[in-house]
């Protein structure tokens, strides 16, 4: 329970501390919150359990379809499918980019063992074009052992943190050193500028007793929604469910969007991010000591070397194609961490223009994850 009202609770304090000081108001919300979460985890404060690591795992799976339709209930279908050039391009730099990077992983570490490196190559390449479920598809569909499963999971967690850090806390400050920044037309920017502050306004409007009635439909409306896509999801076999889950609750937020008195629903984007902090700070504190210290090198520098080579193959290509810093790294971090979390991505970048895109990416690499992920490990066996 402690645990539990923790991590429902404590982004009223990052949002009170935003509200407070100037400088955590520009570190941003989401920012703080796995900073947060990250001390929790690594000082003990949150046992490192697999029971807690359970309950932090359904917390963070709870928020999630919350945040998504509130996150899209105000979403401009006309600027996405302006954006929609950019983030196709940026989907194939971000696929040849995990392929480039695993060769070259492969090439440097797996000669002592081509048939083991080639599976991990496969399930890597699965894992960061279409998340966890294409991991375990790919553990099947090869023959990997439990053992290499295992830590082929861990250590590829360990990354993904350390890489959200990345491209969350200082990506776009790096990126736009040599790539140009976001544009769309004067409706997205001034959507943009409305919510560029929204760490602030999040604090002084969205509990506010006249905004109460909207926030109190919009959390109505996307109950119905997460409960019409859990009742499709279900139709489907059991490992497609998060899939077709996450694609339903997608495709009914945006369709509900269309209609022009659910876009004037206020704080619904401030509501979704409320729930971002939820999921942030219930990820960020399964990081622990013991997932620092028990490492098999090899692997994990395969696994290393699999994950910043991903992201750095992309920055190039989409940099040599002029391709901006938002949708490079909503891109980025819808494949390689999964569609939930363009929307920490949106957050963070105080651009909520390229949520729904990001999560079709992610959907799409779920949709082809496990096949790229089969035919790299039998390619790498031929460079064996």
């Amino acid at each position: 329970m402690f645990i539990t009202l923790l991590c429902i609770f404590s982004p009223l304090l990052i949002l009170w501390l935003t509200y407070k000081s100037a400088l955590l108001n520009k570190v941003g919300s989401i920012i703080i919150a796995y900073i947060l979460g990250c001390a929790l985890g690594l000082t003990g404060i949150i046992p490192d359990t697999e029971e807690v690591h359970s309950l932090q795992t359904t917390i963070a799976s709870a928020a999630i379809p919350f945040a998504i339709p509130l996150l899209l209930l105000s979403a401009d279908l006309r600027a996405w499918a302006r954006l929609a050039p950019s983030f196709i391009k940026s989907t194939l730099f971000g696929l040849l980019g995990c392929a480039i990077a695993i060769t070259i992983g492969f090439l440097l570490y797996g000669q002592g063992n081509p048939t083991l490196f080639a599976h991990v190559g496969g399930m890597l390449t699965g894992l960061y074009t279409g998340g966890n479920a294409n991991l375990a598809s790919l553990k099947i569909a090869l023959g990997v052992d439990d053992a290499t499963y295992i830590l082929v999971s861990a250590y590829s967690t360990l990354m993904s943190a350390l890489y959200l850090f990345f491209v969350i806390i200082i990506g776009k400050r790096t990126l736009r050193l040599f790539m140009p920044d976001f544009k769309d037309d004067k409706t997205v920017e001034d959507t943009t500028v409305q919510i560029e502050n929204h760490d602030r306004e999040l604090f002084l409007g969205l509990f506010r007793r006249d905004n109460l009635p909207h926030l109190g439909l919009s959390l109505l409306l996307s109950v119905a929604i997460i409960a019409l896509g859990a009742g499709i999801a279900y139709l489907f076999p059991k490992d497609a469910f998060q899939s077709v889950f996450i694609l339903s609750i997608s495709l009914f937020a945006i369709l509900a969007s269309l209609h022009p008195r659910v876009r004037s629903l206020k704080r619904t984007f401030e509501a979704g991010t409320y729930f971002i902090l939820i999921f942030s700070v219930a990820v960020a504190s399964q990081v622990s000591l013991k997932t620092l210290t028990d490492i098999d090198p090899t692997i994990f520098l395969f696994t290393t070397v699999a994950t910043l080579g991903a992201l750095f193959f992309h920055v190039l290509l989409s940099a040599l194609f002029r391709l901006d810093t938002d949708t490079t790294l909503t891109t980025s971090i819808s494949l390689i961490c999964s569609p939930p979390f363009a929307p920490v991505m949106g957050s963070a970048l105080h651009n909520k223009a390229v949520i729904g895109p990001g999560i079709a990416v992610g959907l799409f690499g779920y949709a082809i994850g496990t096949y790229l992920g089969f035919g790299i490990a039998h390619f790498l066996l031929t460079l064996a």
